[in-house]
């Protein structure tokens, strides 16, 4: 189960007392999270979820519940940070900082359809509409640099072949970097997988899991997203999906000419990011009872992505 800090049901409590959302039914660990500690917690007012926040500077924890206020009041489902009676929305609870949250109807879907991806083409272009005008600064901590910077070291730990690819798609990274910083800009999920989003039958009910939330290039986030909602078992990509996919997120934002030139490298970068966390994940999390993915499912990935025919649809 993934959850690092675990919680006794009277320490719980006392910190949700501040909340008056009446008294505590119950609570249990989510073991679906792979980053922080997430309880789902059954209130006598309700349903909803709590986060321990066990990695990144906590410095950051205002930004992401203003991103959250922000994206919940342009109208879209996501878990916004409740506030106590007295107005406080970031808390302590077992020394980490706390969140609490709604808990969202609706459940992940384990195997998507065009229509599915349809519906997270629209909602990604709807969370970039939202903060285009005015990003809320943050740079991302597993951006650009980060890559960069852990790529080098965790290539010389692989299989030739392996290396090889990794030190191409870095080096082609490093030569595209300013230009991708060019690229229109707005707030990204950057973590926009299945897991991170809630479907009640055919209907998206909810977004979740904000926690790699940053500013940066809106095509880097659709880039994410298709990598894992299109992606077949040996890593290709399914046309149909990702048609439908890049159509909807099209018709509510077109694409730019420099967006269609670099998506081919967007899809490669994309993919590198979540090996190289996985890879790391594998090393710092060996031995513990925590849910770590694959590395080899985006190395298969990136593999499948050095020829691209899938076109970015009516750029100008």
């Amino acid at each position: 189960m993934s959850v690092f800090t675990p919680l006794e049901r009277h320490e719980l409590e006392t910190f949700l007392a501040p909340y008056n959302l009446g008294r505590l039914r119950d609570f249990q660990g989510i073991a679906a999270g792979s980053e922080n500690s997430n309880f789902f917690v059954s209130l006598e007012q309700g349903e909803f979820v709590l986060t321990l926040i066990e990695r990144g500077p906590s410095a950051d924890l205002p930004f992401f519940i203003e991103l959250l206020d922000v994206l919940h009041d342009a109208g879209l489902p996501v878990p916004y940070a409740l506030r106590t009676v007295s107005g406080e929305a970031l808390r302590s609870l077992a020394e980490k900082p706390a969140l609490l949250q709604p808990r969202l109807a609706g459940k992940h879907v384990q195997s998507a359809n065009p229509h599915h991806c349809q519906e997270v083409g629209a909602l990604l272009a709807r969370i970039h509409l939202a903060t285009r005008a005015q990003p809320l600064p943050r740079k991302s901590d597993r951006g650009l640099d980060w890559m960069l910077a852990e790529g080098p070291s965790l290539a010389l730990q692989l299989p030739d072949e392996q290396l090889h690819l990794l030190r191409d798609a870095l080096a082609e990274i490093q030569a595209l970097k300013p230009r991708i910083l060019a690229l229109p800009q707005a707030n990204l999920h950057a973590d926009l997988f299945r897991d991170n989003v809630l479907f009640d039958g055919n209907h998206l009910a909810g977004v979740i899991d904000f926690y790699n939330a940053c500013s940066g290039p809106m095509l880097y986030d659709l880039a994410i997203a298709l990598n894992d909602w299109c992606s077949q078992e040996d890593g290709s990509l399914d046309s149909k999906r990702a048609q439908a996919m890049l159509g909807a997120y099209a018709a509510l934002r077109p694409f730019t000419a420099a967006e269609a030139e670099l998506w081919p490298a967007m899809l490669r970068i994309a993919c590198v990011r979540f090996w190289l966390s996985r890879l790391i994940a594998v090393e710092s999390f060996a031995g513990q009872e925590v849910l770590i993915h694959d590395p080899d499912e985006f190395q298969r990935r990136l593999a499948q992505r050095q020829h691209i025919e899938l076109a970015l649809p009516f750029a100008f």
